[in-house]
């Protein structure tokens, strides 16, 4: 299996950002020197998905259309669709379902940064497997604000659970995950939980019960972020920043990405560079295209 298509979901009210969320979407706010959407995005881009849904408010959407546009500058195709009211991550299936078509498919929450050595090889070898869903585990001290998956002796995963008050270990599962083409069925298959939203941990235990739930425990050199809170939304911006000056590497850029994979040459590139005028993003996509930067 090659994940065909993408869901980019930047929905909700981003009530924990308040009061910078009353006038903008959270997904735009910046992360350092990008729109937050833009790491996610890379993400999807980086597991060599060229065909992607943006789902967001029906206030919202037309900002991420102009952000966005066709996708054509990136080599990659956009499409968009309305999330009335936020009723759970789940939800986006049952969105996208007629865009989806019975195809496998990654959904990549909006707010969430990962960064890693070696993440395109990671991620396209979870959009490889033939069959089931895979899940990225990350370990945090406060799991209880996360799904959290347990594991058996043997090192595979043996239990799921929402936002626990007894987390039964301190593996949170990331904002991204993969699911073969049986995602849309199983979804609608789903009820609303306690408080009211189709939650991705039952769609993931799904998986686990018939055995086909792989997770990829994500490892000490990797990075995730969730920026949804201010503290968060500041660490985030303080790990980009700290990486690009430091290493003089980008973190979550489309248009690097959209080279490094294919999907642009150097003078779709350039071209990108010159629309980003005299930003340091700018200069370092030229040289890029330039070859100056390797």
């Amino acid at each position: 299996m090659t994940t065909a298509k993408g869901i980019l979901l930047a929905g909700g009210s981003g009530t924990r950002l308040h009061p910078m969320t009353l006038a903008a979407s959270k997904q735009l706010l910046p992360v350092y020197d990008k729109p937050m959407v833009y790491y996610p995005l890379s993400t999807l881009m980086l597991a060599g998905i060229r065909d992607i849904l943006v789902i967001s408010t029906p206030e919202d959407l037309p900002q991420f259309r102009r952000l966005l546009g066709s996708g054509e500058r990136l080599g990659v195709r956009f499409a968009y669709a309305e999330q009335p009211r936020p009723e759970g991550i789940a939800q986006a299936f049952r969105i996208g379902a007629e865009w989806l078509t019975s195809e496998p498919v990654a959904l990549a929450l909006g707010d969430n940064l990962i960064h890693a050595d070696q993440l395109s090889s990671l991620l396209r070898a979870a959009a490889g497997r033939a069959e089931g869903a895979t899940v990225f585990a990350y370990q945090v001290r406060d799991p209880e604000r996360y799904g959290v998956v347990s594991f058996d002796p043997a090192g595979r995963a043996a239990q799921i659970v929402e936002k626990p008050a007894a987390p039964l270990s301190n593996w949170a599962v990331t904002g991204l995950y993969f699911y073969d083409h049986r995602v849309a069925e199983r979804v609608a298959r789903l009820s609303p939980s306690a408080r009211g939203e189709l939650e991705i941990t039952d769609l993931n235990r799904l998986y686990l019960e018939d055995g086909t739930l792989h997770v990829e425990r994500l490892a000490r050199g990797c990075a995730w972020l969730d920026a949804g809170t201010p503290d968060s939304l500041l660490q985030a911006a303080t790990f980009v920043q700290t990486i690009q000056a430091r290493q003089g590497l980008l973190v979550g850029c489309p248009e690097e990405v959209a080279f490094r994979m294919g999907y642009i040459d150097a003078a779709h590139l350039r071209a990108e560079a010159r629309r980003l005028g005299k930003t340091e993003l700018g200069r370092v996509l030229g040289e890029l295209a330039d070859g100056a930067i390797v």
